[in-house]
């Protein structure tokens, strides 16, 4: 499968918000790089198939192999105390061993070993085997900067004065993180992130799922790591924006539906895989909804109390019926200007549809992304991980987006806000300079992404590197 070619191995953490950046690095390195390349998959589902996975990711070349290592089980010693990260942790601890013997019953010894930030603790076997090691930040560059420069603050001063007296953390080059946005497992000194923080700055090199024109200032100070401060000396490689290409058509009534709709007049509302609303919160969402008279698709879940990522890695069961938790007389009353669906939806090609002039998003990166390479703008609503870094980066920094003051982890949006912010997004003048960002970034989204853009050119010195590993290894054994 692999003879001929430059060969490197990825490994992708649990989630789907870290397999699908990693699924599409790993086909770019294939179909643009003259790379081959196969896919570890760390995972707790044991129901999923290589092929589903090879159907849903559109993979079918030759050079590029999914491998689902042996589904790991961590339930026995999983509570509500214990956060998404360190389950995340947990699984891929546990999936080290699988892992290790999978690269050794390899017919071809990979020259480089690029795992995702959330699996750093697999860099023991790129030293073991000596191949290059690269880490993949499944999301923004600013986010990247705080986690690498977070093992090093003094852990009595800078930490606790922000802890205790809110106080921004000021990273060299960039622009500060405001209590309020900062990321949970920082604020509470997660020990598993920071040593990732650490394991990160001994990449032999970083790339990140961001482009030159999105975040400027804070790519420039990782660049120039030395000048401004700032923990990695490994070169960092903005390679994005890489997300899920459309591939598919819209069918059955979503497809009906938009296609009846006029242009840019729909707003996309999805809160991802895995996030969950309160009931309170998901009524006042439906009223902000019918409120704003704006036309609407909104994928639905069940409410969850007090667990905004009730769905990360688990299911909250199934309930259909919407008249147990949507307002009395909703569906009736929007029904020639909304559309509720259950649970799912074809994300990436609804955001795609010319008739979505909006997106109200949880704003995870991929999904943010995926706004942006459609022009899409975006009211962003962060739940949990590190969407509220991800929400002031989209309104504040880049602005191609809108948020409420009002939004906070555990307090309720009142449908008055909620409808302000469709109207701003979707019709009102307030909005135009964030529709015209978004579509001008649409625009240098596909130029980094093109033969000589600044993302294709990263990804291929990185390639290059692999090239030039591997004639050196041959020239050792030959």
């Amino acid at each position: 499968m692999h003879t001929g070619k430059v060969h490197v191995a990825l490994v992708a953490s649990p989630g789907m918000g870290h397999l699908i950046p990693v699924l599409e690095l790993g086909k770019r390195l294939v179909s643009h790089h003259g790379i081959s390349a196969t896919i570890f998959v760390v995972t707790m589902d044991a129901s999923l198939s290589r092929s589903q996975l090879l159907k849903v990711s559109g993979i079918t070349d030759d050079f590029l192999d999914v491998v689902l290592l042996p589904a790991v089980d961590i339930s026995a010693r999983v509570d509500k105390t214990i956060g998404i990260l360190r389950q995340m942790a947990m699984m891929v601890h546990e999936a080290l061993p699988s892992l290790r013997s999978a690269i050794l019953a390899m017919e071809v010894q990979p020259i480089a070993l690029i795992v995702d930030m959330f699996a750093t603790e697999a860099f023991v076997f790129a030293e073991e085997f000596m191949m290059f090691k690269y880490v993949f930040v499944t999301t923004n560059a600013w986010f990247l900067a705080l986690t690498v420069h977070g093992p090093n603050l003094d852990k009595e001063v800078d930490r606790d004065d922000h802890i205790n007296n809110q106080k921004p953390i000021h990273i060299p080059g960039c622009e500060p993180v405001r209590f309020v946005d900062c990321y949970e497992q920082f604020l509470r000194r997660n020990e598993v992130y920071f040593r990732m923080g650490t394991e990160i700055s001994t990449a032999d090199g970083i790339l990140v799922n961001s482009f030159y024109d999105l975040e400027p200032l804070t790519l420039a100070a990782l660049h120039d790591t030395r000048k401004v401060g700032l923990a990695p000396k490994a070169p960092v490689y903005p390679i994005g924006p890489l997300v899920r290409p459309v591939e598919l058509s819209l069918r059955g009534e979503v497809l009906r539906w938009l296609v009846m709709q006029p242009k840019e007049s729909v707003l996309y509302v999805s809160f991802g895989s895995g996030g969950t609303l309160s009931a309170k919160q998901t009524i006042e969402l439906a009223w902000g909804l019918e409120n704003s008279q704006q036309r609407f698709i909104w994928v639905v879940r069940p409410p969850v109390e007090n667990d905004s990522a009730a769905t990360v890695f688990k299911s909250n069961g199934v309930n259909n019926d919407f008249l147990d938790y949507l307002p009395e007389g909703f569906l009736n009353r929007t029904r020639k200007n909304g559309l509720v669906v259950p649970k799912w939806a074809p994300q990436t090609e609804i955001l795609s549809h010319p008739s979505i002039g909006g997106f109200l998003s949880h704003c995870g990166w991929n999904s943010s992304l995926e706004s942006i390479v459609n022009g899409v703008p975006m009211i962003v609503w962060p739940l949990y991980a590190e969407q509220k870094m991800n929400a002031t980066v989209l309104a504040e920094h880049i602005g191609v987006a809108t948020r409420s003051k009002l939004l906070a982890p555990k307090g309720v949006v009142g449908r008055d806000a909620i409808a302000a912010m469709i109207r701003k997004i979707m019709v009102d003048k307030e909005g135009e300079a964030i529709r015209a960002k978004v579509k001008m970034l649409k625009s240098c989204a596909v130029k980094a992404l093109s033969n000589g853009g600044s993302s294709y050119n990263a990804l291929a010195t990185v390639a290059e590197e692999c090239k030039i590993g591997m004639q050196r290894r041959n020239a050792k054994t030959g």
